[in-house]
C-alpha cells in the first residue's frame, strides 16, 4: 500500500508536467489550428535560462522566474517570426514549419551552449524527503503537484474571467467573427502563445528539477508524451488535454512500477497500446471539444 501511494505521488507529479505541455498545445492549435512540436524547445530554452540565470550569480528564486520568462519570450519570438506568416495555411505548412523551427533551435542550443547535458545545482533542501505516516514522499513531487494545480486553476481563471481569456474562447470558436467584432486577433494569438510558454516554462523548473541537468533535446520526449495526452483528452479540448496528461503520466508511472521485469523494456509500448485502446472505444478522445478539429 505504501509503494502504491509513493508511485501515485510520483504519478501525478509527472502527469502535471504531461497536463501543462497538452494544455498549451492545445491552447495554441484551439485558436490557430497548429501542433506546435517546436513547444519541447520553448521548454529547453526556459530550463536554459535557469542554468544561464544561476552560472551569472541570481539567487535560485530570480533564476527560476528568469526561466520562466525566458520561455514566454521564445514563445512570442516564435509566434512573431514564424507562425505569424503561416497564419491560414495548411496543417502540412504548419506542421513542416514547426518542425523546421525546431531542428533550427536544437542546433542552436547544441552549438551555442553544449551538446551535452549541463548540470543545474539546486539547494539541497529541494531534493529532500519527508515522512507522512510511515510514507516517504518527495520534495519535488510534492511542489511539482502544488504548482500544477496552481496553475491549472490560475489558468482556468484567465480563460473565463478575464477580457483577454474570453476573447482567447471566442477566437477559437471563430477567429474570423473576432475580427469583424474589431478585436486584434494578432493579440489574441500573441497572448496563447504567451500563456503556451508560460506552461512550458513552469514545466521547465520541474523537470530541471528533478533532473537536475538539461540538454538540446530535453523536451522532445515530454512533448511527445504531451501531444499523446492532448489526443487522448481530444484535440483542441482544454479539459481533455489537462486529463490526457495524467492519465498518460499515471499509466507510465504504475506501469514502470508494477510492470514484471520481463515486460519492463516494453514499458512504453504498454501505455501505447492502452492508450490506442481507450481511442479506439472514444476516437473524439476522452474529453472531446464541442467543436473537433481531429483532420
Amino acid at each position: 500500500m505504501e509503494l502504491f501511494i509513493q508511485q501515485t505521488v510520483n504519478a501525478i507529479s509527472l502527469g502535471g508536467v504531461y497536463a501543462m505541455l497538452a494544455l498549451g498545445l492545445a491552447i495554441v492549435f484551439s485558436i490557430v489550428r497548429l501542433i506546435n512540436f517546436a513547444h519541447g524547445e520553448i521548454m529547453t530554452f526556459g530550463a536554459y535560462g535557469i542554468f544561464l540565470a544561476l552560472a551569472f550569480g541570481l539567487p535560485p528564486a530570480a533564476a527560476l522566474l528568469f526561466g520562466l520568462a525566458a520561455a514566454v519570450v521564445m514563445a512570442l519570438a516564435m509566434e512573431r517570426t514564424a507562425f505569424r506568416a503561416m497564419r491560414g495555411a495548411d496543417v502540412v505548412s504548419l506542421l513542416i514549419t514547426s518542425f523546421a523551427v525546431s531542428e533550427i533551435l536544437k542546433v542552436l542550443f547544441q552549438n551555442g551552449i553544449s551538446p551535452r547535458p549541463v548540470p543545474i545545482t539546486f539547494p539541497p533542501a529541494w531534493s529532500g524527503a519527508y515522512e507522512v505516516g510511515g510514507i516517504t514522499i518527495g520534495v519535488v513531487p510534492t511542489v511539482s503537484i502544488m504548482v500544477t494545480f496552481t496553475a491549472l486553476m490560475g489558468l482556468s481563471f484567465i480563460l473565463r474571467r478575464t477580457v483577454a481569456g474570453m476573447a482567447m474562447r471566442a477566437a477559437a470558436e471563430d477567429i474570423e467573427m473576432l475580427r469583424l467584432l474589431g478585436i486584434r486577433a494578432n493579440r489574441v494569438v500573441a497572448v496563447s502563445f504567451a500563456l503556451s510558454g508560460l506552461l512550458a516554462g513552469i514545466a521547465a523548473v520541474i523537470w530541471t528539477a528533478q533532473r537536475g541537468s538539461v540538454d538540446p533535446l530535453m523536451g522532445f520526449f515530454p512533448v511527445l508524451k504531451a501531444f499523446i495526452a492532448t489526443v487522448l483528452g481530444g484535440l483542441g479540448s482544454l479539459g481533455g488535454a489537462v486529463l490526457g496528461g495524467f492519465v498518460v503520466g499515471m499509466l507510465e508511472v504504475l506501469a514502470q512500477a508494477f510492470l514484471p521485469d520481463s515486460l519492463a523494456p516494453y514499458r512504453d509500448a504498454i501505455v501505447l497500446a492502452a492508450v490506442i485502446a481507450a481511442l479506439l472505444m472514444r476516437p473524439d478522445g476522452l474529453l472531446p471539444a464541442a467543436s473537433a478539429h481531429r483532420s
